[in-house]
């Protein structure tokens, strides 16, 4: 412990031990000691001496450092001591250093030396694992520490240890763990580590995104007061845009997740704009940045028109609008945001109607185009802020027709308006003025209104411009090429050269109308031919193509013009090879391959401001078909020509063959389709013919089963009415008046019985005649073998149809072959044998062909009369299933009227039991009296004989 204390605390007497002796020393005892306090100690010693000699503590001491991470985990303190130890020896800090010798320690070496150390730490993986499992402790002397050693180690050595982390087990997951630290010195940490792991990394930045990230960075932000927020905001902002930037996966995710809506709210300003902070600044800018990341032209078609439409419905781009128009905002923000709104309506005609729509708060109300116009054309304004509005007023244009004609329209005769400054007056003004940056950004403008767009190239012709009083107006494409022949500054001529190559590309009214001036022609050769300095060839490669889009889409309606004498022109005053290699010159330039990297004009300077982007497209489709047409001579062009005709004829022989063809194929079609349909209706007619015979027998056996059950119950009541008859016949020895009333009660009741019994009968009658006559009809209906010969008939006549088809096919296909040989044999000599043989032949075949075609008719028609007769098939199966909906509606009144006949059955029952208990009461009052019953025996016989009479007479009507 003395030895601590002399390292730690006050000098003892004696001569000091170097700096390298004490840090060996230090490391043997953390190596050695088998107290945790004296290894806790030597690692507290070792983070002081870490900073001043960072290269002993770093070569001796690192890994009895990570060996005390692996070991002693448990203690906090020791490991917090060792956390702070690496990360002194691998930082480099900058101030730190300035107190070394210049001489021992230049900062290259230093800046080495951090990544020297990184190297030997990340040589092994296991001690990055390590190092994401400190991670999981909560205490701040841990984490924190670990936080700071893992975002050193990243801006070192990234590549590597990125790769490290994505295959290291959860080691994304536990960096995203610290963002949800309640402490915000390691949250802001967290911040900065993620920053520096999803640099240029897809897939983390895949992983981090879908662990959540976007939620909570938004969260953050919004915490932090979005906007006017502090650093912390930066550090989100900068975060999502390495998420998004460039990653497809993660944008969809974004913009699938509703968080484009939740940026709406960072745009929200006051109308008080003045002293923004230079943080609000940054944040608002990085927020803009952000925006453009989602609708970036660089990204997919569909997923950029997804993301402009979401920030239309949501707000975003009115709220953006409003910034535009507001006053007292920074000048490098309103530049941000006019590159903003153009990434966001570029080419979604939607955002562009509204941009349209949109008006600057002036007084009278100005459209936002016109004001920002005006910014464009005056040189007192930022070059860069003049180079935004031109890209917002190139966005505003970019597939919109629409657009395109409302601001040619402003320079039509019929629609300027003296009392109002428009666009159209405002890019003529620019066009024409002294400052050749104006001129050159209107000239760009001016041929984005043009931009594949043929009538809008057509109605631009008829501008007319007053150039002075007293003397005619001109055409706007006459003081184009007056002004070019002038010859003012270089950025001037290169814009009006791109305006007017665009102008008449795929115009050859344009083209005639250039022609037209006398001048045109001989001024273009003139600098074609001319050898002039470095800045003058891009103008004579301009001039070149200019003069090689004359030819190419020349229709030849001007005789000293045409494509021919251009030609010869060319060949005379500048030489074939000359003139392609002045027009290969603009690919070369170096401007040129800057310009069509991508479409926002960006340039260090005004001086290199010369190309656009999407003339550089215009250029590479056109050099090429350019240098063809100029090298090709008059015979090669007729030769063109007559190919062009011989093709035309070609193609309208093929469409004649096609269009028979088709209509072949429709009528085919057609009988197929009858084919098929009558084929179902069979199908539909036997399943339905099948299910109502199937009806029909259930509805015999449930008849049957009923007839059954009323004769049992017909026998059953006879024989109780019998007995109830025979005990009557035992009364005897009743007065004459009761006895006769009695036998008139029984009578009656015997005739009831006798009716009902009829009644019955009759049912079962009209019960058989129905059965038998719905037997009949189901048999007709169903058709039999005839249905089956006529379908087979039918199916046969298609088929024999089908065949005389393809044989007519082929006689057609012989007689077209014969009378091309025909023609051809005809020319020759000394072959009319030969040619009177195939005329034989194909009067043959023609022959032959009328025969097949009204054997085909015939068919036709058979076909028609089966179709006929399948029709009267289904008609008599109409019949069948209305006979049987009848026979079941009779069945089910029988049945009704059979429940009826039972009730009145059952009410007899009823009627013959009171009778007997009658009968018995006065056989006991004639015996009480003493009176003999005679006649019981007789009355039975008679009762007896009765039953059996009406026995007999049921089986009869069974």
């Amino acid at each position: 412990m003395n030895f601590f204390r002399g390292v730690m605390g006050g000098q003892p007497a004696g001569p000091q031990p170097s700096g390298a002796e004490t840090i060996q020393k230090l490391c043997d005892r953390v190596a050695s000691s088998t107290l945790l306090e004296d290894r806790r100690d030597a690692v507290r010693a070792l983070k002081s001496l870490s900073k001043k000699y960072r290269l002993e503590v770093g070569t001796q001491a690192m890994n009895h450092l990570l060996q005390i991470l692996q070991t002693d985990r448990s203690d906090s303190e020791i490991i917090g001591y060792a956390l702070d130890t690496l990360f002194n020896i691998i930082c480099n800090d900058e101030e730190e250093e300035q107190d070394e010798s210049e001489d021992e320690n230049p900062q290259k070496q230093v800046d080495d030396l951090g990544v020297q150390f990184t190297d030997k730490l990340i040589q092994e993986p296991e001690n990055v694992t390590l190092l994401l499992t400190m991670l999981e402790e909560f205490d701040f002397h841990v984490r924190w520490p670990g936080v700071k050693l893992l975002t050193i180690l990243l801006k070192n050595q990234c590549v590597q240890l990125q790769a490290i982390i994505l295959v290291s087990p959860m080691g994304v997951s536990r960096l995203m763990d610290l963002l949800a630290d309640s402490r915000e010195v390691i949250r802001n940490d967290g911040l900065l580590l993620l920053q520096q792991l999803t640099k240029n990394n897809a897939a983390i930045q895949k992983i981090v995104a879908f662990e959540n990230a976007f939620e909570r960075l938004l969260d953050i932000i919004t915490e932090e007061g979005s906007s006017d927020g502090g650093i912390v905001v930066e550090d989100c902002l900068i975060l999502l845009l390495n998420l998004l930037r460039n990653n497809s996966s993660n944008q969809n995710f974004f913009k699938e997740g509703s968080y484009i809506q939740r940026m709406k709210p960072w745009f929200e300003v006051g109308d008080d704009n003045s002293g923004w902070s230079a943080q609000k600044v940054t944040n608002l800018h990085l927020m803009l940045q952000l925006v453009r990341v989602m609708v970036s032209p660089t990204n997919s078609p569909g997923a950029t028109a997804s993301c402009q439409k979401s920030m239309f419905q949501c707000g975003l781009l009115q709220q953006l609008c409003t910034i535009l128009m507001a006053t007292g905002v920074p000048a490098d923000i309103l530049t941000e945001t006019i590159n903003t709104v153009s990434e966001v309506i570029r080419g979604s005609q939607v955002n562009q109607d509204f941009f349209a729509s949109v008006n600057a708060p002036s007084n009278p109300p100005r459209p936002a185009i016109v004001v920002l116009l005006m910014s464009m054309v005056n040189e007192r304004q930022p070059f860069v802020l003049r180079c935004a509005v031109l890209y917002c007023f190139q966005c505003f244009l970019y597939r919109n027709q629409k657009g395109q004609g409302e601001i040619v329209a402003t320079l039509l005769p019929s629609t300027i308006d003296a009392n109002s400054i428009s666009a159209g007056q405002l890019l003529c003004g620019g066009l024409f003025s002294a400052d050749s940056l104006s001129n050159w950004c209107a000239a760009v403008a001016l041929a984005h209104a043009l931009q594949d767009n043929l009538t809008q190239k057509e109605q631009l012709l008829r501008v007319q411009l007053a150039t002075s009083l007293g003397k005619p107006p001109v055409s706007l494409l006459q003081q184009c090429t007056n002004i070019l022949s002038q010859g003012s500054k270089v950025q001037t001529r290169v814009g009006l050269l791109m305006l007017l190559c665009t102008w008449i590309s795929n115009c050859p009214i344009a083209v005639t109308h250039f022609l037209h001036n006398q001048e045109n022609v001989p001024f273009l050769t003139g600098q074609i031919s001319e050898n002039l300095g470095e800045d003058e060839r891009l103008v004579q490669g301009l001039c070149a193509l200019l003069l090689g889009i004359c030819i190419y889409h020349n229709d030849n309606s001007l005789e000293n013009y045409t494509k021919e004498k251009l030609k010869q022109l060319i060949e005379k005053r500048i030489g074939k090879e000359n003139f392609v290699e002045k027009l290969s010159f603009i690919t070369k330039h170096e401007l040129y391959s800057r310009a069509a990297q991508k479409p926002q004009p960006v340039f260090p300077s005004p001086e290199q401001m010369l190309f656009d982007h999407e003339f550089t497209k215009l250029v590479k489709d056109l050099e090429g078909v350019i240098t063809k047409a100029v090298h090709k001579s008059s015979e090669e062009e007729k030769k063109e020509e007559e190919t062009k005709k011989t093709i035309e004829q070609h193609d309208s022989i093929v469409t004649q063959y096609k269009e028979l063809i088709r209509e072949q194929d429709s009528q085919l079609q057609e009988l197929r389709e009858q084919v098929s349909s009558m084929s179902s209706q069979k199908e539909l007619m036997q399943s339905s013919l099948a299910q109502q015979l199937s009806q029909i027998q259930q509805h015999k056996d449930q008849y049957n089963l009923l007839k059954l059950k009323l004769g049992k119950d017909s026998q059953s009541q006879a024989g109780s009415q019998a007995g109830s008859q025979a005990d009557g016949a035992q009364v005897n020895g009743l007065q004459t008046e009761e006895l006769s009333q009695l036998r008139e009660e029984v009578e009656e009741l015997r005739r009831q019985q006798a009716t009902l019994h009829s009644q019955l009968g009759e049912k079962d009658t009209l019960i058989t005649t129905l059965r038998s006559g719905s037997s009949q009809e189901a048999g007709d209906a169903t058709g039999g073998p005839d249905n089956t010969d006529m379908t087979q008939e039918l199916e046969a006549r298609r088929s024999q149809i089908q065949s005389q088809q393809a044989e007519i096919s082929q006689l057609q296909t012989e007689r077209t072959e014969l009378l091309r040989r025909a023609e051809a044999k005809s020319s020759e000599a000394g072959v009319a044998g030969g040619s009177s043989e195939d005329s034989a032949l194909l009067a043959d075949l023609e022959g032959r062909l009328a025969t097949q075609t009204s054997e085909t008719d015939r068919l036709k028609a058979e076909v028609k009369g089966l179709t006929e007769g399948q029709a009267g098939m289904e008609q008599q199966l109409a019949s069948a299933t209305s006979t049987v909906a009848i026979l079941q509606a009779e069945k089910a009144k029988l049945q009704g009227e059979l429940q009826e006949s039972k009730k009145e059955q059952d009410d007899l029952l009823m009627l013959l039991a009171d009778q007997d208990q009658k009968i018995h009461s006065l056989k006991q009052k004639l015996k009480d009296l003493g009176e003999a019953v005679d006649d019981d025996d007789d009355l039975r016989e008679q009762t007896d004989d009765d039953y059996d009479e009406e026995e007999d007479d049921e089986e009869k009507d069974d």
